[in-house]
Parts: structure tokens; sequence; C-alpha cells
């Protein structure tokens, strides 16, 4: 398996997590220079706030780790492309590269706000989308 499908298994570790919990299932994984900086999952019930995402708790965690507010030798794994706010965050954080599994097709950035990201970040999409896909679907499908 490559790195990045390596990191995103992770992510869709994460994203199982926040399923289990009765989060929406989107998990994120940061790393840099070959290790794990964070591991984050949705946790907007959980903490009764919004803007707790996946990408934001990870990226809080990554900066803590590394003690400072700028990403830019890392990646963000994300199950779920991200919305403008996560977006938003991901270019003032100036992530080297971000890599999502499904796009999100109704509330993504691309749609709305597609160059929030930072000039320099680079996007790869589609890493192993059915997965994650399918334990969104799966989601959506109990709560209905």
């Amino acid at each position: 398996m490559d790195s990045d499908g390596f990191y995103m298994k992770k992510a869709l570790e994460e994203a199982q997590k926040a399923y289990e919990e009765g989060e929406i299932p989107v998990g994120a994984v940061v790393a840099c220079g070959g290790r794990i900086l964070a591991r984050a999952h949705n946790l907007t019930e959980t903490l009764t706030d919004v803007t707790a995402h996946a990408e934001m708790q990870a990226l809080t965690a990554a900066a803590n780790s590394i003690g400072g507010k700028y990403l830019n030798d890392c990646t963000l794994y994300v199950t779920v492309e991200p919305c403008v706010m996560c977006a938003g965050a991901i270019g003032w954080a100036q992530v080297k590269r971000l890599v999502y599994g499904a796009a999100d097709e109704k509330r993504g950035y691309r749609k709305f706000a597609p160059a929030a990201l930072h000039p320099r970040t680079e996007v790869v999409a589609g890493v192993m989308a059915e997965e994650a896909a399918a334990l969104m679907k799966a989601f959506f499908k109990e709560r209905r």
C-alpha cells in the first residue's frame, strides 16, 4: 500500500470511531516526516460545537504537537472533501498537501470556495473514496 493509502486507512479508522459514537463519520490524520502528528474525527455532537469537524480537531492537535501554527511540511488526510470552514483553516495553516477520499457535492469547498486553500497546497482527491462514501451512506441510511 502506498503512503497515501496507509494514512487514509488511519483516517478511515477515525471515521469508524465517529460512526460508533453517533457522529457524522469523518476522520482525519495529519502526517509529517513519515509519522502521524494527529488523529481526529468529528466531535460536533459530543462537544455541542459546530466547528468541531475532524479536520479542525486534527489541525489543532498537529499544531500543538509541533509547537507552531504552520503545517507547511505536513499532509492532511481526510475521508471526505473538507467544507468551506475547514478549507479556510487548511489554507491558514499552510498545509503542504491535502488528500481526501469521497467528494462532497453538496457542501464541499470546491463548490463554494475553490480558492480557499493556500496556493501552494497540493490536492489529491479520491483516495479510498468508495470506502469513505460507503461509511457515510450507511450512517445516513440508519438515521433516515
